[in-house]
């Protein structure tokens, strides 16, 4: 078959496959076509668009350097596209920019009665698809879950078009998980603490978020697994009193992974908590501890610090 013409097949089956619907929190969002102008917040949802290889589809990003530093991979992944803002957008610059799509989540980029969301966007013809994590902050999701990160991956296939390289991806993640768990002690739990960050009072992970099913693969449970949150603030008294064996940090921003140790291991309060005694920390990058392809890879650092003795 002629170039032209193969061209011509793909396009028409591309075209084809349109229009698709996806389930994004408690709405249906419909795309007549494939978005050519994507904007992604955070690191993370960043990340899931560059390994479904949409580079090219994207006109900017959003909501990292205010926080975080990118690794090698992200700025080569990224290079030449604009931060269009270091923090959250506004709803004038994501106008701005002209996007077809802007894929973030609550508190990941949008905030609940803030003036970027989905209802507040789509008069200028932009559609929202919604980080699955987040769908808590509006009362649409239940416990968190791997498969939450596993969805979005698929979802972006359908609404891009590229669901084969989706679905490889998803394959991929699952049957490598499984790998790295498979000798996992799940009938003893190892208690596990997510310290994001905080001195006064820590910021850690409750119910909803990724670190609790991560831990929960790995062959833990988080302490705060009750708490009905996704992150948020807590006082360190309960932390104390469930004395977590493994404490997971969270490492970005401008205090450091070794800071936050150190701040553990020096403060008289924590010196009776067993993962201090025992010198029992993983460190978790940002990206990792947020939904996103880096979660597999995540997990078996998680394994291989519960093992260690």
């Amino acid at each position: 078959m002629k170039l032209a013409a193969l061209a011509l097949l793909l396009s028409a089956t591309s075209a084809a496959a349109f229009p698709v619907t996806v389930r994004s929190c408690d709405r249906d969002v419909t795309f007549e076509a494939a978005p050519a102008r994507a904007v992604s917040n955070d690191v993370n949802l960043t990340e899931m668009m560059l390994v479904l290889g949409l580079r090219d589809r994207m006109v900017g990003y959003t909501g990292i350097s205010g926080w975080k530093t990118l690794d090698a991979q992200m700025r080569d992944g990224i290079a030449e596209l604009p931060e269009l803002s270091a923090k959250y957008p506004t709803k004038e610059v994501l106008v701005g920019a002209e996007p077809d799509i802007f894929f973030a989540g609550w508190n990941y980029g949008m905030k609940v009665g803030g003036e970027v969301t989905p209802e507040t966007l789509a008069p200028f013809g932009i559609q929202t698809y919604e980080l699955t994590e987040s769908c808590i902050h509006i009362g649409a999701k239940d416990k968190v879950a791997m498969e939450d990160m596993y969805s979005d991956l698929l979802n972006l296939g359908t609404i891009f078009g590229v669901s084969d390289r989706a679905t490889a991806l998803v394959d991929g993640y699952k049957a490598r998980l499984a790998e790295v768990t498979a000798g996992v002690d799940r009938a003893n739990p190892l208690r596990v603490f997510v310290y994001d960050s905080g001195e006064e009072a820590p910021f850690t992970a409750g119910r909803y978020a990724m670190p609790t099913a991560m831990i929960e693969a790995a062959g833990g449970v988080n302490i705060m697994d009750d708490v009905e949150k996704s992150w948020t603030e807590i006082a360190w008294e309960p932390v104390v009193e469930r004395n977590p064996q493994v404490i997971v940090i969270v490492n970005y921003g401008d205090v450091t992974a070794e800071q936050k140790i150190a701040f553990m291991k020096t403060n008289p309060a924590f010196a009776g908590i067993d993962a201090v005694v025992n010198d029992r920390f993983v460190v978790l990058e940002y990206v990792e501890a947020t939904p996103g392809p880096r979660n597999i890879a995540a997990v078996e650092k998680l394994v291989a610090g519960f093992a260690a003795n």
